[in-house]
Formats: C-alpha cells, structure tokens, sequence
C-alpha cells in the first residue's frame, strides 16, 4: 500500500510539474492579451524616450497590441526604474534600460539603492547603440574642441555643464572629461535630457554632455554646436564633428545604449516572444532609418549578450567613480 501511495504521489508530482511547464508555454501563446506598459525613466524628448518610442511602435504591430510608453523621471533614473523592478512579472510592464539607471547610478550610490541592476531584471535585448556628443551653446567662444578645452581652462568653474540627472551617464560623462582635461565646469542636473537641451539652447547653460538623438535636431537648426562625439568613427550625418579619439582622448570615446527590460521571474516564453518583436522592429527599414536620423545605430542582440554589455558598462562606471571620487550630490 505504501509503494502505491508512493507512485501516486510520484505521478501527481509529475503532473504536476508538466502543469505548470504547459502553463508557461500557454501564458506565452496568449500573450499579449493587453495592452504593454513601458517606463522610460527619464523625462519626454531625450534620447531614451526618442529611441524606445521608435522601436516601441513598430514592436506593437508585430506583437498585436499597443505599448504605451511612461515618462517616470527623476532621481537620476532610479524612480522609474524601481517602479519598473516592483511590477509584476507577466510581460505587462517593461523598462528601457540605460547606462545610467543600469551602471552610472548603481555605481554612485553603492548599497543605496532600490533595486539591484544585475539581478532584479531579465535583459530582453539592446534596441540600439548611441553616440554622445560635447556640444555648446551658439555664443559660446569657441569654435572647436581645442578652444573649448582652453576657454574651460582659463576660466575654471565659470560656465556650466548640464546632464539627464545627478549620477546620470551623462554627468558621469562630464565628470569624466573634466578629470581627464584638468578642467572645471559648474554641473546642473535635470530630470532628463529634454529639459537641458532646451536651457542649453537658451542660454541658462553653456554646455550639455549630451546622446545625440536628443540633440541631433538642435545641431541641425544651429541652435547648438557640437564639438566632438563619443563613437568609433566620424559620422555620416556630422562629417565635420570629431570623435573624441581624433582629439587626443581616447578613453572617454564611450557611446551609450538603450534596451528593454522585464521584470525578474518574466517567464523565459514572454522574453523571447518580446525579443523577437524587437528584432523584426529593428530590421524595418523605416525603423532602421529612423533611428539613423537621430545617431542612433540598431542593435537587437540576445538576452544573453545584453547582459554581458550591461555587466561591463557597470565594471567601467565603477571604475570611473573611484578614480575621480565622484559621489551623489
């Protein structure tokens, strides 16, 4: 009798299992059956927004129902992206993911932080690779990055710097030039790119360490100039605008990139049918060619390889904090 019960409980169990396997294969031929929230951490009209509404779009044709894209700003990024850590893990409610909520922030802010980068998300896949670019203000003087570096020098902490937000990338990008020319330039964070291009068009600040995408219009109109880029090489669309290995440096030629994220515990199922949408989207030749226009080049790697690039752009902005002692301020 007891054999018996023992292969009941035995076969239950297996049932059981096979259950719970079928209904991940299920949820996932269902899905979606609503419609997909995504948060951008950042404020509308910067990079981050620009890129995930391009894909976003495309995406939502293949996937049968709309995503709706979420402006959640501030704290740098963070507010958004706990917000996106918290959801519930059915496909519903993604992120885009950043250098900056994913490994400039995480690494200002050591054990001070509400989610963890590395663990409280499923990389679903890179949308597209950014370059960030140096630019100034019109009535800026200087001409070229030479002269920049020498106006910044002859007048320490007199102009102003702007970025998405306090332990952004894009600070972490100021602060990384300011180290390595031996400059000083005053930094004024925002909730978002958006916001600072507009006061670096303005006047109300001098410089922006900027994605392209959020700027490329400005640049365009003349509203800003741009002074050097941070890609491997010149680009098509700003042929007279150095890279910042042509200039002498290197070491900050570092672009940035723009991915979507699933909270932990999405189901495998979910993620790859999400990947898959985003690799169809980033092969449309419109999206493709959109994307161009603003600087931006697709990506659409694996979940695996995504995370190994959000891994490594963490080691590297830790890297960067420690030399230059940079904190959350």
């Amino acid at each position: 009798m007891v054999q018996i019960q023992k292969k009941f409980a035995a076969m239950a169990l297996a049932a059981g299992v096979a259950s719970i396997g079928g209904v991940g294969v299920a949820v996932a031929a269902d899905y979606p059956q609503q419609s997909i929230r995504v948060i951008v951490p950042f404020a509308p009209g910067g990079s981050t927004d620009i890129v995930a509404r391009i894909v976003t779009q495309r995406m939502s044709q293949e996937l049968g129902q709309t995503m709706v894209v979420e402006n959640k700003g501030g704290a740098g990024g963070a507010i958004g992206a706990a917000e996106a850590a918290r959801a519930k893990p059915d496909g519903y409610t993604l992120s885009i993911a950043t250098v900056s909520t994913l490994a400039v922030l995480p690494a200002c802010r050591p054990g001070d932080m509400p989610y963890d980068a590395l663990t409280d998300f499923v990389p679903v896949t890179n949308f597209a690779n950014v370059p960030n670019v140096i630019e100034v203000n019109p009535k800026f003087p200087a001409k070229d990055f030479k002269e920049f570096v020498k106006v910044l020098k002859d007048n320490p902490g007199k102009y102003s710097h702007g970025s998405s937000g306090t332990c952004s990338v894009l600070h972490l990008f100021g602060e990384a030039f300011k180290l390595a020319t031996g400059t000083d330039a005053v930094h004024v964070p925002y909730k978002g790119s958006g916001p600072a291009v507009t006061d670096a068009v303005g006047g109300q600040i001098e410089i922006m360490f900027d994605n392209l995408p959020s700027s490329m219009p400005q640049i365009q109109a003349g509203n800003l100039r741009a002074l050097a880029v941070a890609w491997p090489e010149r680009l098509a669309n700003l042929k007279d605008v150095p890279t910042l290995a042509e200039v002498g440096y290197p070491q900050l030629n570092q672009p940035a990139w723009y991915g979507l994220l699933a909270p932990k515990g999405t189901p495998p199922e979910i993620v790859k049918k999400l990947r898959d949408a985003a690799v169809v989207a980033l092969k449309d030749p419109k999206v493709i060619e959109t994307l161009e226009k603003q600087g931006a080049a697709p990506s659409g790697n694996t979940s695996e390889e995504f995370a190994k690039e959000i891994k490594t752009q963490y080691d590297w902005a830790k890297d960067v904090v420690a030399k230059g002692n940079i904190q959350l301020k």
